[in-house]
C-alpha cells in the first residue's frame, strides 16, 4: 500500500496527553528507550554533545537540559558519557507528564547529577531556566511547525553552548521498518500506534534547513544518521 510522506501529519499521539498514566504508559516509555538503545539512537545525541564540547575544559561544569525526557534514559546516558570523559555534567530532565517524571526519578536514583522537573516547555517557568546545552531527543516531532519555531528560538537564546536535536526522518521505509519492530518487540497498542504516528510527524531534511534559515542560525549542521534519524546541531559559540 502506498504511503504518502510528503507532508507532516497533524494527527496527535496518545503520549501528548499529559494526564496519561499507568502500566501501559510505563511499558511504552521503557520500550521506546529500549528500542532507541538497540538501534543506536542514543549515540546520535551523545555524538552531538561531543561535537559541542570538543574544546571544553574538563574542570568547567556543563549544565544540560533534556526536553521530553521520558523515562530518563537519555539523561542517564549523558551522565555516563560525562563519567567516561571526566566531565562534570549537571543534567535536568523535563517532561510535562507528572507520572513520566516520577518514573524517571525512580529509576535514576543511582545518578546524583540528574534532576527532573514537571514543566511545560511553553510556560514561563521553562523560559526562565538557564543551561549550556539543550537536548531534544525524539521530542521535537510532537510539536507543530509554529511551536517548533518558538521552542527553537528560545533554545537559541538560552543555550550558551548549543543545541542537539535527534529526531525521526519521515519516510515510508522507516514506517515499514517500525512495523517490523512492533512485531519483534511485541509492542503494546500505545507504543505501536504512537510510534507510527511519530514517523509521520517526523521531518525531511529540507524542513530542518528551512527552520534554520527562518531562525537565522549562523552555525548549524544537519546529518542523516541510522536508524532513520536526523542529527541537527546548532552551535551558539557564546562561551
Amino acid at each position: 500500500m502506498f504511503l504518502n510522506t510528503k507532508h507532516r501529519t497533524s494527527k496527535e499521539e496518545e503520549l501528548d496527553n499529559f494526564s496519561l498514566k499507568g502500566e501501559e504508559l510505563r511499558d511504552a516509555l521503557d520500550k521506546i528507550a529500549l528500542i532507541n538503545r538497540w538501534l543506536g539512537g542514543n549515540n546520535v545525541t551523545l555524538n552531538g554533545i561531543n561535537e559541542l564540547l570538543t574544546d571544553w575544559p574538563k574542570e568547567k561544569p556543563v549544565s544540560i537540559i533534556d526536553v521530553g525526557c521520558g523515562n530518563g534514559d537519555m539523561c542517564r546516558a549523558v551522565a555516563e558519557l560525562g563519567q567516561r570523559h571526566g566531565l562534570h555534567f549537571r543534567i535536568l530532565g523535563v517532561d510535562a507528564n507528572p507520572y513520566t517524571v516520577n518514573h524517571a526519578e525512580a529509576i535514576s536514583r543511582a545518578y546524583p547529577g540528574i534532576s527532573y522537573a514537571v514543566v511545560n516547555v511553553f510556560d514561563e517557568d521553562f523560559a526562565a531556566l538557564e543551561y549550556d546545552i539543550a537536548l531534544c531527543t525524539l521530542t521535537l516531532h510532537h510539536f507543530t511547525d509554529p511551536e517548533i519555531r518558538q521552542l527553537m528560538s528560545l533554545f537559541a537564546n538560552k543555550a550558551k553552548v548549543g543545541i542537539v536535536i535527534n529526531d525521526l526522518q519521515r519516510s515510508a521505509l522507516a514506517y515499514r521498518l517500525f512495523q517490523l519492530i512492533c512485531f519483534v518487540f511485541r509492542l503494546n497498542k500505545l507504543s505501536r500506534e504512537d510510534g507510527l504516528i511519530s514517523i509521520l510527524r517526523g521531518f525531511k531534511k529540507h524542513e530542518l534547513v528551512s527552520f534554520s534559515q527562518q531562525l537565522q542560525f549562523k552555525t548549524y549542521q544537519i546529518n542523516w544518521r541510522w536508524a532513520f534519524r536526523y542529527q541537527w546541531i546548532i552551535k551558539n559559540l557564546c562561551v
